[in-house]
Parts: C-alpha cells; sequence; structure tokens
C-alpha cells in the first residue's frame, strides 16, 4: 500500500528571493543548492523538496535501504526520497532527526549557515591577511580580499572574493560575507550572511541577520537581536505572528536596500527589496514598500 504524507507548507522567504529560487541563496560561500546537490551526491535516484534541508547523515539512511524509502519529518512531512519522482509510491520511511528540516522562512537560513560554518576545519586564504590581524578560527578568504590591520575574528568565517574588510573590524560566530562586499572601519558582524555586493558602513553592527545583495548600510545601522524579556523572537508572516524559534535575531533586509545613518532597527523585522530609511529612523515594523 503506497505511504500517506502530510503535504508541506508553502514557503514564505520575503524579502529574500523574490526573483530567484531558493537554490541560489548564499550559504558559507557557496548556494544552497551546492550543499544540497553535495550532500544527496551518492544515494541512488535520490529526490527532495526544494526548500528542505537534509543533513549527510540523514541522506545516509536512505543510502542504506534497499527498497524505495522516504524520509520523514517527526510530523510526518516528507523531505526525500529514494525511487521514481512520486514519494506515495514508496514502500518504506525513515524517521530524519531535528537537523534536517523544511526551509519554510528566511531566517532559517541562519541556522543552517551556521551549522555549515562552524563545522570547517580548514583555513583557506586565498586573499590577503594583515599580519595585524588577529584570528582565533577557521577562516576562509576569497581571491582579491583584503583582511586590514585591526581585525579580530573569533569563530569560523566565510569571505568572499573581493572583499574588503576593515580596519578594526569584529567578525565573530558562524558569518558568511558574499563576493564584493566592503566591510568598514569599526564594524561588528555576528552570525550573519552578508550578500554580495554589499556595504556595511563603519560603526554599524549585524547580528543574527541576513542581508541580501547590494544592501548599504549607513555608517551607525545598527540591528537589535534580543528581546528584554529573553524570549523568542516572533515575525509577522501573512498577517499572522510566527514564532520563529530563535532567542536572538536581528533582521531580514531585501537586495538593493539603503539604510540612512544611525538607523535603528529593531528586533525581527523585515525589509523589503530596495527598502529606505532616513537619517536616525528607527525601524519599528516591517517596510513592505
Amino acid at each position: 500500500m503506497p505511504l500517506k504524507f502530510h503535504p508541506p507548507v508553502e514557503p514564505e522567504f520575503w524579502p529574500l528571493l523574490q526573483d530567484s529560487p531558493i537554490g541560489s541563496q548564499l550559504i558559507a560561500g557557496r548556494t544552497l543548492l551546492d550543499f544540497q546537490q553535495q550532500y544527496a551526491n551518492g544515494v541512488e535516484n535520490a529526490h527532495q523538496l526544494e526548500n528542505a534541508w537534509i543533513t549527510g547523515e540523514d541522506w545516509q539512511l536512505l543510502t542504506n535501504a534497499t527498497a524505495p524509502t522516504a524520509l520523514k519529518t517527526n510530523s510526518g512531512t516528507v523531505l526525500a526520497w529514494t525511487g521514481d519522482q512520486d514519494p506515495a509510491n514508496c514502500s518504506d520511511e525513515v524517521t530524519a532527526s531535528d537537523a534536517s528540516f523544511l526551509i519554510r522562512y528566511a531566517w532559517d537560513f541562519i541556522q543552517i549557515n551556521e551549522d555549515i560554518v562552524a563545522a570547517l576545519t580548514d583555513p583557506d586564504h586565498q586573499g590577503e591577511v594583515s599580519p595585524a590581524a588577529h584570528i582565533d578560527g577557521v577562516v576562509h578568504v576569497g581571491e582579491g580580499s583584503r583582511i586590514l590591520p585591526g581585525v579580530v575574528i573569533e569563530g569560523n568565517i566565510v569571505i568572499g572574493k573581493n572583499c574588503k574588510v576593515g580596519p578594526n573590524c569584529y567578525l565573530r560566530g558562524s558569518t558568511t560575507i558574499g563576493d564584493d562586499c566592503h566591510i568598514g572601519q569599526a564594524v561588528e558582524i555576528k552570525n550573519s550572511i552578508v550578500g554580495h555586493g554589499s556595504s556595511v558602513g563603519h560603526l554599524s553592527y549585524v547580528g543574527d541577520s541576513v542581508i541580501g545583495d547590494k544592501v548599504n548600510f549607513g555608517a551607525g545601522t545598527i540591528t537589535s537581536n534580543l528581546r528584554h524579556d529573553g524570549s523568542n523572537h516572533r515575525s509577522l508572516v501573512r498577517d499572522s505572528l510566527i514564532d520563529t524559534g530563535r532567542r536572538k535575531f536581528g533582521a531580514i533586509v531585501g537586495n538593493g536596500s539603503h539604510t540612512g545613518i544611525l538607523t535603528a532597527i529593531y528586533p525581527g523585522r523585515k525589509l523589503g527589496p530596495n527598502s529606505t530609511t532616513r537619517p536616525n529612523d528607527t525601524v519599528e515594523r516591517d517596510i513592505v514598500e
């Protein structure tokens, strides 16, 4: 008898990926699709949902299966399967770990990036790292990038090609910076993704956030990432407040957005593509237009 599955919930990635597939999202210096394909490599007749994140260990469960098998969450939603194109034709099923899940919202990319970057073990310095920089972690620096004097890095960091970082920056957590980025004087970035061609101006702070491509943060732009009561952040999605499951959550910023100097962004807020703020603005609610 064919297996039955709960249908997946429609994802909502706004303000990211408005005109791009989910697989194009920057993760750990590559794309999400690159990692999806890497982890599924070697599994015969493998299929997965486009917005499924599956660890290598959970793919191994399908590798060990002899019959067409479905990999499901504890709630019964199928993530991946072997056999033909229809998972309902699987004759067996296995349950995924909690580390594999459906990517439903933009903030889920923070967790995926954190898991991959934190697991890096070998440094890769293709760019220029100043001897006056301090590195305590595994760092990947792309070709043409420069890490200037006074930069302090704690934890594992991935920096793309042709970037300028510093002087006197503080990068920590599991942070990914895309290609052609500028991280200015005295900027702190923690556990975040900064998209290609983006600039974070001097004296700014970005924490637990996803910044899109070609974003410009004016000097002194601050993302707050912690509620006073310490509880999980909630974010407005389709007129409903969704528990993000994150105690620390900064901002999601769409491509092409610009902030004025001294902009303060409340925790868990989203700035739509090509949005702007004025100097000294406080972003209390999502900027939709």
